[in-house]
């Protein structure tokens, strides 16, 4: 289970980190090698997940995308300086309850 966490969490770093470079590129006129460097994270990020041994593309996807709401919180919080309320704390605690019942529930 913690490797499967710690995937997650890397794959998730690596989308937001390079989606942001791309963003500083474009959006705020940052040199062009941010876009490139952003594009290289983001080629990582595509290839991360497959290290996960769960079987299903679809489960692990979904599951992730939990996991990338909960860490898209916390990098407003730390980069952009927007402080969560209550209501991003609660649904980002929703999101990893749902990927909890999606990837560990007992299954036939």
């Amino acid at each position: 289970m913690f490797q499967a966490v710690l995937l997650f969490i890397i794959a998730g770093l690596a989308e937001i980190g390079g989606g942001y470079l791309v963003w500083l590129w474009l959006k705020e006129s940052q040199p062009v090698w941010y876009g490139v460097l952003g594009g290289g994270i983001l080629v990582l990020y595509g290839i991360i997940p497959t290290l996960q041994k769960f079987p299903s593309f679809g489960r692990v996807y979904a599951a992730y995308g939990g996991v990338f709401i909960v860490l898209a919180v916390l990098w407003g919080w730390a980069v952009d300086k927007k402080i969560p309320d209550t209501y991003d704390w609660l649904g980002a605690a929703i999101c990893i309850v749902g990927v909890s019942v999606m990837l560990w529930a007992p299954r036939h």
